[in-house]
């Protein structure tokens, strides 16, 4: 075998260390952030796809390189959705779970820092649901996709779609 050559394994190997190490990363940058993308975010995910690509597959374009990686991903894609169907909980230790930030009218601040989530960004949510006033609120809940439900004490307020942060 020629130096600095990798049988085809070896790059879906390296194409899951990426993934998982990718994983971690978006893991600690917490749901605010994740859900919160701008245009700088974008630039930054288009140069980090970059340099894993070429962490994954060396630098080489080759089809079967590039065949090998995306073959990998999607074979760990497919096995992490059976094991979180067939375990709920390790699902919601692996992506998180929902975290109540208003019960029945109260906002609980405490929440509200741990997710990094402003009282006025949590106002211009419940204003984008027609209410005012977080007593109008029955429960907010910051979801793991780092968008946040309203459910209103008056049933007949008209729900708009999801607000990501």
């Amino acid at each position: 075998m020629e130096e600095g050559t990798f049988p085809f394994w070896a790059f879906a190997i390296r194409s899951i260390v990426v993934l998982i190490v990718l994983f971690i990363g978006f893991k600690v940058m917490g749901k605010r952030q994740l859900a919160q993308m701008n245009i700088y975010d974008l630039a930054m995910i288009m140069a980090l796809a970059n340099a894993v690509q070429n962490a994954m597959t060396g630098g080489r374009g080759d089809l079967p390189v590039a065949l090998a990686a995306s073959t990998a991903l999607l074979v760990l894609a497919y096995a992490l959705a059976r094991l979180f169907v067939r375990n709920p909980q390790f699902e919601s230790r692996l992506m998180g779970i929902p975290t109540i930030l208003i019960s029945e009218g109260v906002v609980l601040r405490d929440r509200l820092r741990k997710e990094c989530v402003t009282e006025s960004e949590l106002m211009e949510v419940l204003r984008q649901h027609g209410l005012t006033d977080p007593k109008q609120v029955s429960v907010a809940v910051f979801e793991v996709d780092g968008s946040i439900s309203i459910v209103p004490k008056d049933p007949s307020v008209r729900q708009s779609k999801k607000k990501e942060l």
